[in-house]
């Protein structure tokens, strides 16, 4: 319920945008991200095999149509684990150079096959070293109403060599299933160009009772 309250705030502050970050991206500039989850029973008793027991695979893209516009396609998992398909458009609320810098975002595409909006909220603090975030967004089913809740809160450490350790909590709540909260550190590295190879883990802490490995490719255009 609390995930939920939050999220609710959060979306109702921008009155039906939100969430793909809160740094605008520059006009002419994109970023792409590719990613796969492989997770298993955090109870070992229950495995049935070592083979992975959920496998989720995630598309995401952005491009800076002007320097307040960013459009965007979101690929892979909802909130509820469901397969989705998204484009979105994002614009800063708040871009100064002192405080959070504060974005908002409207989404429509398909989720578990129904049509959906998603608003959300990003909001982001530049640290010496750094960044700290939290991103919200709610997924409306338009044929029931039904609605999904997701807030992750981000912190990130930039590391010698372009390199970076990220530590994140998600945390969910849907229409179906309980609420969760998920802790998922990661470590990314430079590779060749404009390239950048992301590892990590999940660990799921309420209402997930499964731990994973995470890999995912990074690309500036």
């Amino acid at each position: 319920m609390w995930v939920r309250v939050v999220v609710l705030i959060f979306c109702l502050l921008t009155a039906v945008q939100a969430q793909a970050g809160a740094w605008p991206r520059t006009k002419g500039t994109g970023f792409g991200s590719a990613a796969v989850r492989l997770s298993w029973p955090q109870n070992i008793q229950h495995w049935t095999s070592a083979m992975p027991t959920q496998q989720y695979y995630t598309l995401y893209l952005e491009y800076g149509l002007t320097d307040r516009v960013t459009l965007g396609l979101d690929l892979g998992r909802s909130v509820s684990g469901a397969a989705k398909t998204v484009a979105f458009v994002q614009m800063p609320i708040r871009n100064k150079d002192s405080g959070p810098k504060i974005s908002g975002q409207l989404a429509f595409g398909r989720v578990a096959g129904d049509m959906v909006i998603r608003p959300g909220l990003s909001l982001g603090w530049g640290l010496q070293k750094g960044w700290f975030s939290v991103d919200s967004v709610a997924e409306i089913h338009l044929p029931d109403k039904k609605t999904d809740y997701k807030l992750d809160i981000t912190w990130g450490r930039n590391l010698p060599r372009d390199r970076k350790l990220i530590l994140q909590l998600q945390t969910g709540d849907t229409a179906e299933d309980p609420p969760f909260a998920r802790f998922a550190p990661s470590y990314v590295r430079p590779l060749k160009g404009k390239y950048q190879l992301e590892t990590g883990v999940t660990v799921g802490l309420i209402g997930d009772s499964s731990m994973g490995i995470k890999f995912g490719l990074w690309a500036d255009f």
